[in-house]
């Protein structure tokens, strides 16, 4: 299985997703600003890999600086973790990892020494967390169907986009493990094309049938019936469950509601941010109008043309079907569901 990241305690190895599906080019970071530049270039994106590549780009920086006195290692530090969360701001489990950053460097030590070592447990740690917990979504995922199903997705959510396995593409992956799934439809997802570079790529490599769609077929497909459910990923949950994932989410949303077609949500419970009540105050990124007006550096559309570039879009809580997370799933997803659900982790129903 492809991975976002390879880590061996002094180095982190980025695959540079830029470059796929025609090469797989893997990029040495040594500091934190080298991990930054991967995030800011889109080298390595997908929330959780996001956070778990933050997490280790704090780890090289406290390596890097372990024989600093106490406070001149733990203020170089803040400074690094605060430039690794300028990165991207709407992917919420990047400062998920950096606040697991700041609490630990924030413990009593002895030395920065000791600190530094805490720091890369800590990364390590997010790490394991976050396999086993793509591995109980895919699994959650899963049970939420009784027969075969064809499956439509939109972005990437697999290995690619985690440390390992996947959110959205590890239920899919569980559903073919099962023998629960016919077909995956990948939206393209214009304008960066992370379905028909990555996902189908992931598809590919695991040999599990599908079929590249452009985004603005999904409705045919879905007419025709041959769509039984939708599945993605998030980069931000709201306290009433609104959901911030990739630009084309909330259309995708939209087209179930009308086709009476199951929209589900697979995240783990790092991606909800209960300190934002709607989707209104999440904050979305805007980026380049040349992915827009380009394709991997060819025009498409006259020079005089400009273009908007919201990266996300939010969906609303009543139109998702529910929320697959590693303690199981959210129905009907609402504010009180949600705050009961990260309360005590049992699961709601309709």
């Amino acid at each position: 299985m492809l991975k976002a990241l390879r880590w061996n305690t002094n180095t982190l190895e980025v695959l540079d997703q830029t470059a796929l599906p025609h090469e797989e080019l893997w990029i040495s970071c040594d500091n934190a600003e080298d991990v930054a530049k991967t995030i800011v270039e889109m080298k390595v994106r997908g929330a959780p890999a996001i956070g778990a590549a933050a997490a280790f780009g704090a780890a090289l920086e406290a390596q890097r600086l372990r024989d600093l006195s106490l406070d001149t290692f733990r203020r170089e530090m803040t400074k690094s973790l605060e430039r690794l969360g300028a990165t991207r701001p709407t992917a919420v489990n990047l400062f998920w990892a950096i606040e697991r950053m700041t609490k630990t460097l924030k413990r009593p030590a002895e030395n920065a020494g000791q600190l530094a070592d805490w720091i890369r447990s800590e990364a390590e740690q997010i790490a394991l967390e976050d396999v086993a917990t793509n591995r109980a979504i895919g699994r959650h995922g899963a049970d939420l169907f009784d027969k075969p199903v064809e499956i439509l997705t939109h972005c990437n959510t697999g290995s690619l986009a985690t440390v390992d396995f996947g959110t959205a593409l590890g239920v899919i992956r569980t559903l073919a493990e099962d023998g629960k799934l016919t077909h995956v439809w990948v939206d393209e997802t214009r304008p960066y094309l992370q379905g028909a570079r990555l996902t189908a790529y992931e598809l590919c490599q695991d040999g599990i049938p599908h079929t590249l769609i452009t985004d603005n077929m999904a409705a045919h497909f879905m007419k025709q019936g041959r769509v039984d459910a939708v599945i993605v990923g998030a980069d931000r949950i709201a306290r009433n469950g609104d959901t911030a994932n990739k630009i084309g989410t909330y259309g995708l949303a939209v087209l179930c509601a009308y086709h009476e077609i199951p929209f589900y949500v697979a995240a783990p419970l790092s991606t909800f941010d209960l300190s934002i009540a709607s989707g209104e105050f999440i904050p979305i990124e805007e980026r380049s109008a040349e992915e827009v007006t380009s394709i991997r550096g060819h025009r498409i559309s006259p020079q005089q043309t400009s273009a908007a570039h919201p990266a996300f879009d939010v969906t609303p809580h009543s139109l998702i079907t529910g929320i697959i997370t590693e303690r199981g799933v959210i129905h009907a997803p609402t504010e009180e569901r949600i705050l009961t659900w990260m309360g005590d982790g049992k699961e709601s129903t309709e």
